[in-house]
């Protein structure tokens, strides 16, 4: 498999974990996004929406987190990111869809070059426009935490789902814009628990290959 991605991309980041979790190898393949390389005929040829993430495997060329996700989960069963009964898994699913739906799209790189280069937002507002839909989000996700009273030490029970398979890549991208976290402890919670297995760190945006290098 070949996943082509970007270090700093949240829905790269979530495909990274994902992968890593079912415990797949894949070969790591960077397209650019500072450098427009998104929109370049070769990488249109794989997706003609010019966005990242994609993955090329056996079952041809792939698009879309969501499904390809779901595809990984349909696929590689044995290693689950959803829990065995409907009711679990549609929690779960929500507690995702809250990222993927209604923070995630309009905070996405697209939106935001269209606030600065069209309507002439400024970084100001541009830290405002993410914050005020992160911490939409991020309330209603802290909330939900707070009445589960079996949850362990993940979003959903005592392994990682696919709920922080989304939520992880979320709370990087609420540090890159300076959102105050400290009102969601049960979701800092979950990011330092995540923290600690490889799964996770090795798919951090600082790990990558494509990542800038600190000078040292």
């Amino acid at each position: 498999m070949q996943l082509y991605n970007f270090f700093r991309s949240s829905s790269s980041h979530r495909l990274r974990i994902a992968l890593n979790l079912k415990g797949l190898d894949y070969d790591y393949v960077a397209v650019d996004l500072r450098r427009e390389e998104h929109l370049e005929a070769t990488f249109k040829a794989l997706n003609p929406q010019g966005l990242v993430p994609a993955l090329s495997c056996d079952d041809g060329v792939l698009i879309q987190s969501p499904a390809i996700l779901e595809w990984l989960e349909d696929r590689y069963p044995t290693l689950p990111l959803l829990p065995a009964d409907p009711a679990s898994r549609a929690r779960v699913r929500a507690l995702a869809a809250i990222i993927g739906c209604d923070i995630h799209p309009i905070n996405n790189r697209r939106i935001l070059e269209y606030l600065r280069h069209t309507l002439g937002a400024d970084e100001d507002v541009i830290q405002a426009w993410c914050g005020e839909w992160i911490h939409a989000g991020f309330q209603a996700l802290e909330a939900l935490l707070a009445a589960d009273p079996g949850r362990g030490r993940f979003c959903f029970g005592h392994t990682p789902t696919l709920a922080d398979v989304y939520l992880i890549p979320q709370v990087e991208s609420a540090r890159r814009f300076e959102v105050d976290l400290t009102p969601y402890p049960r979701i800092l919670a979950i990011d330092e628990a995540c923290a600690r297995l490889p799964t996770f760190s090795n798919a951090a945006p600082a790990r990558q290959p494509d990542a800038p290098r600190s000078r040292t």
